[in-house]
């Protein structure tokens, strides 16, 4: 993983390069400060401050930086000049770092899994708040580990490495890691093990749960979908609905790296962390579209599309949880297609019934500039989950409203007086922009953690 440390130093007055950062409007006022020699340079490149573009340009014995911006206190405004300065240190220029930091470690975030990048040289800005670097290494290094995990191809990262990072995480943070697989799994656990039971022995289905913290502190949980692979089941995706399915466990990363945000900063919370990871593989053992499965929490499903595996490890997991009695569930899933359909890539629908849990998601979305959206759990939708010889469906027929049932479906297997939230991710960013390269990527992931700050920080 990247050394985000290194590339965001305390300022001690060590020697670097100037960034003054100007808009627009600010460019002319900028310009008219500079000595005439400045002022040919960025005639003759060209440059009038737009977002995006900088300046080289000589300052006393060395080298300054002018940048263009459109929005100086978005996280993503240095992202760009991470990427493409040459290598060495810089501090900015009668403003601190602040939120700018998250854009300019990311900017240098390279995935590495599978060939050798080219060594450009560390960029490292310098910054005066050191107490804030702290935070910011963390949330760049959280944002990384989802990446990494979601680039990662499905043959290198199954349930037993998804098991992996879950004791990594345990062993970092004095946490306590229990697995059930096996007979107890299809026991106790038997949507999750309906859904992973075609995969192979070494790639056999399981739920792994993490504990942390003092007990008498509040008790939450956090649970993300961990679907190594989906190739559909018997109900089989078109290989082009298969190409990206090494990032159905991106739910399983976002909340494992929210878990490690939560840990890292000891917030006074009593954190239970579960994933259901599970590769939807098809064989002889595949489970089938009619088949009525049983549930931890005793409902019945009719199981209508073994492509709607994602709702049915959860329900299991939701249940699970709601046995501890935590007075808040967060869920992260790459759940549907419908929410793509709906919101596109870069826009994470939110589902909760519980007004004040809404309102401080979207506030700290707002804050962080890592939105979410609210959609309704219109209880008018719940009837299309009607079995005629079960409880439920998993997948209603017509395809109407998608996102809606599916997170209908998952609120069955919550406690009614729980305050809950689902968010349907997408975990893939089609294509790239400054600080978020094409690949994986977190969303949602700063707003949950900004939310569960405001909540539980101490004092």
């Amino acid at each position: 993983m990247t050394d985000f440390a290194s590339l965001l130093q305390p300022d001690r007055g060590q020697s670097a390069r100037t960034i003054t950062l100007v808009a627009p409007d600010t460019f002319d006022a900028w310009l008219g400060r500079q000595s005439v020699a400045t002022r040919a340079l960025a005639t003759a490149q060209r440059f009038t401050g737009k977002s995006g573009t900088h300046l080289l340009f000589p300052q006393d014995d060395g080298i300054a930086v002018v940048a263009g911006v459109g929005d100086a206190a978005s996280p993503w405004a240095l992202a760009k000049l991470a990427e493409t300065l040459p290598e060495g240190s810089y501090r900015l220029d009668g403003a601190e770092v602040g939120a700018n930091a998250l854009g300019w470690l990311l900017g240098q975030y390279r995935f590495t899994c599978y060939r050798n990048a080219e060594d450009q040289g560390p960029r490292i800005l310098l910054t005066r708040d050191v107490a804030h670097r702290d935070e910011m290494i963390r949330l760049a290094a959280a944002t990384a580990q989802v990446r990494d995990l979601v680039n990662t191809g499905a043959g290198d990262l199954g349930p037993a490495e998804l098991e992996a990072e879950a004791e990594a995480l345990a062993r970092t943070h004095h946490a306590q890691v229990t697995v059930t697989s096996g007979d107890a799994l299809a026991r106790d656990y038997p949507m999750i093990h309906a859904v992973g039971q075609a995969a192979t022995r070494e790639r056999a289905p399981r739920l792994i749960e993490l504990h942390w913290g003092d007990p008498t502190h509040p008790r939450i949980a956090i649970v993300g979908k961990g679907v190594c692979f989906d190739t559909g089941g018997l109900d089989i995706k078109p290989s082009s609905g298969m190409r990206l399915m090494k990032k159905d466990m991106g739910g399983a990363a976002h909340a494992l790296a929210l878990a490690s945000l939560v840990m890292a900063a000891r917030l006074p919370v009593r954190l239970h962390l579960l994933i259901p990871a599970v590769e939807n593989a098809v064989s002889a053992a595949s489970f089938r579209p009619g088949d009525v499965l049983k549930t931890r929490k005793g409902l019945t499903v009719e199981n209508t599309n073994t492509d709607a595996e994602g709702r049915l490890i959860l329900g299991d997991a939701l249940t699970r949880a709601g046995e501890e009695s935590p007075e808040l569930i967060l869920d992260f899933a790459t759940l549907t297609g419908a929410a793509r359909v709906a919101l596109g890539p870069d826009l994470p629908p939110l589902f909760t019934d519980d007004e004040a849990l809404a309102t401080d998601l979207l506030a700290a979305a707002a804050a962080e500039d890592d939105p979410v959206w609210r959609m309704p759990l219109w209880d008018g939708y719940d009837d299309m989950l009607k079995s005629d010889i079960a409880d439920m469906v998993n997948a209603p027929d017509g395809g109407f409203a998608g996102a809606i049932t599916a997170a209908l479906f998952l609120r069955r297997f919550v406690p009614k007086d729980t305050a809950w939230a689902h968010l349907d991710v997408f975990a893939w960013r089609p294509s790239g922009k400054p600080g978020r390269p094409k690949g994986g990527d977190a969303y949602a992931l700063r707003a949950a953690y900004r939310m569960l700050k405001g909540r539980y920080s101490r004092g």
